[in-house]
């Protein structure tokens, strides 16, 4: 008989639990940088995250006979996108175990039996409830490689945890990397060239006294080129003027850039600092005092890196060498400011093998690699990687 016990996490002892246990699993790994405390718990606030007007979730830790918390998990279903699959599926993340796979096992039959009364019939893991920007896949691959900020850090045995109980790799996240003084490719180079000299097209920097205005020109942008992939929804003007609030506090003007043709917007780039070098000396919680030693940390910790969140290009003018415009500037911009040396893409999916074929293109290689995994509860089911998009 198991000595393990499964609790809900309500109260706000079972909260610091949940938060407290990485600490222990990562105790000894340098390369570990503690998720946002309150960044996590905003995920499982009803007043704070959106997806709970579609959705609902359930968080759980697990405890050992010694009353030790070994593992944790928590299961989602988001109604709009669970049911676009052949099985409605749900999912699973926040995902931390010690190395012992009974203690995963249990972690992921309650986070299944959970999903199954909600009328799931497959779980995809470890995702979140939310966007995909943070807190999302599995590294699998390379993990002396420094993680960038919101991306999941787990140790290698956690593969295995997940792959003995039966999950399957839906999709591949790739981490592209590149150095800014490496020179672009010479026949990006060319068309890059052409773009710059040519007087119809503008490259602006975002200033964000204008952060509304630059947010409509995403929005617009962003609905044009992301309208082909599965499970598109269009973005409102509310969404994406509340991605740029969230990201302000953090934006350096030069990373954040659109081109106009000739006044209209289209084609963007968004990147940001990494801060993760500042987060990891917080330890994970940005309450008053968190949020007093960020703005102190900012201004002696040095940030060498660039996280390269999203490119968007409206599709007449894909094909043109715009992407290379852009980096082109970008780097330009970087190398005068002589502050960044390198650039992470955060991330792409191995089923959008052209616009991986893009950043390849411009110089970019996989440095590291995380996956999506999908658990289909019932054996005789056929499993099926996730479709690939952008196919012409």
């Amino acid at each position: 008989m198991s000595t393990l016990r499964i609790k809900i996490v309500a109260s706000k002892k079972d909260i610091n639990a949940f938060h407290r246990l990485p600490f222990d699993i990562y105790t000894k790994d340098s390369n570990w940088v503690p998720q946002i405390k309150q960044e996590v718990e905003s995920v499982f606030d009803e007043h704070k995250n959106k997806y709970f007007t579609h959705g609902i979730c359930q968080r759980w830790i697990l405890i050992n006979a010694k009353n030790i918390v070994v593992g944790r998990i928590a299961a989602f279903v988001n109604h709009k996108k669970a049911k676009t699959f052949k099985q409605p599926t749900g999912g699973v993340g926040f995902f931390e175990s010690i190395n012992d796979q009974e203690v995963a096992n249990k972690l992921f039959d309650q986070a299944k039996d959970w999903l199954i009364l909600n009328g799931m019939e497959a779980m995809d893991g470890p995702i979140n409830f939310g966007e995909n920007n943070k807190f999302w896949g599995l590294l699998i691959e390379n993990y002396d490689f420094p993680t960038y900020y919101g991306q999941n850090y787990n140790p290698a045995y956690y593969k295995i945890l997940f792959e003995n109980y039966g999950f399957q790799v839906y999709n591949y996240q790739l981490i592209n990397y590149r150095q800014i003084a490496d020179p672009i490719p010479e026949k990006y180079k060319q068309k890059a060239d052409l773009i710059v000299k040519d007087p119809s097209y503008t490259i602006k920097t975002i200033d964000v006294r204008k952060i509304e205005l630059f947010a409509e020109d995403f929005r617009y942008i962003y609905n044009a080129a992301w309208v082909t992939h599965d499970n598109f929804k269009e973005m409102s003007s509310g969404m994406a003027i509340s991605i740029f609030q969230k990201m302000k506090p953090i934006i350096d003007e030069a990373l954040v850039c659109f081109v106009y043709h000739p006044n209209k917007p289209i084609a963007f780039c968004l990147g940001i600092p990494d801060i993760n070098p500042i987060m990891k000396r917080i330890k994970g919680n940005l309450n008053i005092l968190g949020k007093i030693k960020f703005i102190f940390l900012k201004q002696f910790v040095k940030i060498t890196r660039v996280n390269g969140v999203a490119i968007g290009v409206y599709p007449e003018f894909q094909k043109r060498g715009i992407e290379g415009a852009i980096f082109t500037d970008l780097a330009t911009r970087m190398l005068s400011k002589r502050k960044y040396i390198d650039v992470v893409v955060t991330w792409v999916g191995d089923f959008n093998p052209k616009m991986q074929y893009i950043f390849e293109d411009i110089g970019f290689k996989v440095k590291s690699k995380m996956a999506t995994y999908r658990k289909i509860f019932d054996n005789n089911v056929t499993f099926e990687r996730s479709p690939i998009i952008n196919k012409t």
